[in-house]
């Protein structure tokens, strides 16, 4: 069975849990979801991104997404909806966790710990961090010795 470290930021929809489920074709795939609260992140990259990819609306909303307890709580929900679809979509299992810090911290433990194949990024894209190599994907290349893959996760 092959273990992967998977990465986000929000739910997975339908087309993000067939995407992951499926790139080994055939082989079962067993997900560990690591999962940091949208309300922990940077508001104002967060809009420049929305704005620089077109979602107007979007970054107009960026203040309105839960902080604190509410953020936790929602990320909760949103990770067992996606532990549930990642299970009913294939997966050979999903366990995860909402975390209220850096997911990178701690990665290289929760890799050697569960002896992860890979790590997966599914995010938005994130046009500043990338550009300037400090997103979750590129920090997690220097810190890993398994393959990290960045996939952009499907917009609503």
């Amino acid at each position: 069975m092959f273990t992967t470290v998977l990465l986000i930021e929000k739910a997975l929809s339908d087309a993000d849990v067939e995407l992951v489920t499926t790139l080994h074709g055939d082989e079962p795939v067993f997900f560990h979801v690591v999962m940091q609260p949208r309300g922990k992140q940077d508001e104002l990259l967060r809009a420049i991104d929305d704005v620089a990819f077109g979602y107007l609306e979007q970054a107009a909303k960026e203040r309105e997404e839960p902080h604190g307890q509410a953020a936790l709580s929602a990320a909760d929900q949103a990770l067992a909806h996606t532990l549930h679809a990642l299970r009913n979509g294939g997966a050979g299992g999903a366990e995860g966790a909402v975390v209220d810090h850096n997911p990178l911290e701690g990665l290289q433990d929760l890799i050697k710990d569960v002896s992860a194949d890979e790590v997966i990024v599914l995010a938005a894209p994130h046009w500043v961090e990338g550009l300037f190599h400090r997103d979750w994907a590129s920090q997690a290349r220097h810190k890993v010795g398994v393959p990290v893959l960045q996939l952009f996760a499907q917009q609503d």
